[in-house]
């Protein structure tokens, strides 16, 4: 069985979480074939205190304006798994993939 993605109880993951600043545009295609995919950012969470949360929003919904740290929501969450290898050593990304950021 496949591990697809996980769906977080974000609240207790996660707690409030704010805005942090914009990440990078995600794209796919080459020249006047590039397409926006979806829109990253950081958001800082009031559980996970080590490092911020970095969450990819789909393309549908658009660029996003918010103040820095503005309390936010997120629409339909779920964490996706990203294996990778340094030096025979084991290491796991999980990237919070949401349908749009809203304010709180």
């Amino acid at each position: 069985m496949e591990l697809k993605f996980v769906v977080p109880d974000m609240a207790e993951t996660f707690g409030k979480i704010s805005y942090a600043g914009e990440g990078e545009v995600l794209t796919e295609g080459y020249g006047r074939n590039t397409t926006v995919i979806g829109r990253s950012y950081h958001l800082y969470s009031s559980k996970q205190r080590a490092d911020d949360i970095e969450v990819v929003v789909a393309a549908e919904a658009g660029e996003k304006d918010f103040d820095q740290d503005q309390p936010l929501k997120v629409v339909n969450p779920h964490l996706v798994a990203k294996g990778y290898e340094i030096e025979n050593r084991g290491f796991t990304d999980y990237v919070l993939y949401v349908d749009d950021l809203v304010k709180a």
